[in-house]
């Protein structure tokens, strides 16, 4: 019987039983599904007409313009954050003590400091008249901090014989971070970049805190504004924002694989130079 890292292969009787907890959690898992769809159609929330008024030319410009709203923020934001992120994971790996403890205290404040108060504080201390760039900036600076632990860790990663190398053909701090340290960094940290990516888009529905007009902010105008049959369309509205967020993150997750596997692809690195060895000179004698 192999051993796993994590616990041992189970014997038949403990197969079994797993089987047996599968099933009794999937049938637990669908009668509940079902109770709550049962529920929500009784009390009318899955009419089509809460359905209908996404046929509103009006309601599908207020989505429209939504979506493009979120994406603006979260362009900025993804590039603020991962230029802070490089800036402060070399700050942290600096040999000056004070570039080095200035980046480190400025990457665990703001790890700290829940994302939402971090946004907040930004728009009414700074930015009131600017909601879309108190959310960027906002996002930049949490996700650039942990942007920064993520390429730290992939610099840490690369072998010293690599860095130590470059030292010894003559190459500066800086060409050897820049040539050789972090593209090493970010290809094998590109799955965790691109999470925390998806993360960052996530979290631009933090911008209905200071009325910035986001998917978030535009469903609670939507669904708090538009009544059908005495009732307000809650349930659908999440139910279509929610396909929407899932829809623009599965789109960035399967762009980070295609750039992962086009990375895979090309060939990197300094071909091996065949060398052959040298004849054996003609006897010019005879």
């Amino acid at each position: 019987m192999s051993a796993s890292v994590l616990y041992d292969t189970p014997g038949p009787k403990a197969a079994v039983r797993n089987r047996l907890y599968a099933v009794v959690g999937s049938i637990a898992i669908l009668a509940l599904l079902a109770l709550s769809f049962v529920r929500l159609s009784d009390k009318g929330h899955l009419a089509p007409e809460m359905w209908d008024i996404f046929n509103y030319s009006g309601i599908r410009q207020n989505i429209a313009d939504a979506v493009l709203a979120t994406l603006k923020a979260f362009g900025l934001a993804a590039l603020g954050s991962l230029i802070l992120g490089v800036v402060l994971a070399v700050g942290r790996l600096s040999d000056h003590k004070p570039v080095r403890w200035l980046a480190t205290a400025f990457i665990e404040l703001f790890r700290s400091i829940p994302l939402l108060i971090t946004i907040y504080a930004i728009w009414v201390g700074f930015l009131t008249d600017y909601s879309m760039w108190a959310l960027a900036l906002g996002l930049s600076v949490y996700n650039g901090c942990v942007q920064a632990e993520v390429l730290r860790a992939g610099i840490n990663s690369v072998p010293k014989g690599q860095s130590e190398a470059a030292y010894a053909l003559g190459m500066s701090k800086t060409q050897v971070m820049v040539s050789v340290l972090m593209p090493q960094a970010v290809r094998a940290m590109l799955p965790t970049i691109i999470s925390q990516l998806v993360v960052t888009l996530k979290d631009t529905s933090l911008g209905f805190i200071i009325l910035y007009p986001e998917l978030l902010q535009t469903a609670r105008l939507i669904a708090s504004n538009t009544q059908v049959n005495g009732q307000y369309p809650y349930v659908s509205t999440i139910i279509v924002i929610g396909a929407i967020y899932v829809g623009m993150c599965l789109l960035l997750s399967a762009l980070a694989t295609w750039i992962e596997k086009s990375g895979r692809r090309t060939k990197t690195g300094i071909a091996a130079t065949v060398t052959t060895e040298p004849s054996e000179a003609p006897d010019r004698s005879r």
